[in-house]
C-alpha cells in the first residue's frame, strides 16, 4: 500500500473511533447488564447461529470447554441462555437464547440504531448518498474471501 492509502486508512479508523466514544456516551442497555464480554460474545454467537454446544462456542471464542462452562453458567442464572439436549445427538447440549436473552440483544440493537440515526438525521441528502454508496462498498468488501494481509 502507499502512503496516501495507509494514512487515510489511518485517519478513517481513527474516526470510527471517535464515533465509537460518542456512540459509549449514550446510555444502552449494553452496560446496564452487568456482562462480561465473552458473556456478550456467548450472547452474540448463540443469537448469530439459533443455538450452539459448547464445543463452538470453545471453539470460537478460543477458550477452554470448563471456560466456556462457566460462562453459560453464569448466563443460565441470568436467566439469559438455556441448555438442551440436542435432538440429533443426546449426548450434546446445545445453548440457546432464553425470550430475555433475544430481549436484552433487541434492546442493545435499538439503542445503538437510535443513536446512529440521530447522527445521520444531521447528514443533508447528498453526504447520505455518499454514506449510502461507501456502505454498499464496505458490504461488498466484506464479503471477499479473506486475503492474508
Amino acid at each position: 500500500m502507499n502512503d496516501e492509502r495507509d494514512d487515510l486508512i489511518h485517519q478513517i479508523i481513527e474516526i470510527q473511533r471517535d464515533i465509537g466514544r460518542a456512540l459509549a456516551r449514550h446510555q444502552s442497555p449494553l452496560f446496564a447488564s452487568n456482562l462480561t464480554m465473552r458473556q456478550l460474545k456467548v450472547i452474540m454467537l448463540v443469537a448469530a447461529n439459533g443455538s450452539a454446544t459448547g464445543q463452538d462456542l470453545a471453539h470460537n471464542l478460543g477458550v477452554t470447554l470448563g471456560t466456556v462452562t462457566g460462562l453459560v453458567d453464569r448466563l443460565v442464572a441470568h436467566g439469559l441462555v438455556s441448555r438442551h439436549e440436542d435432538p440429533q445427538d443426546r449426548r450434546v447440549r446445545r445453548v440457546e437464547l432464553t425470550p430475555a436473552g433475544h430481549t436484552l440483544l433487541e434492546e442493545i440493537n435499538d439503542a445503538g440504531l437510535r443513536q446512529y440515526r440521530r447522527i445521520m438525521s444531521h447528514l443533508d441528502t447528498e453526504t447520505l448518498r455518499c454514506l449510502h454508496h461507501v456502505t454498499v462498498r464496505l458490504h461488498e468488501a466484506a464479503a471477499q474471501p479473506h486475503e492474508a494481509s
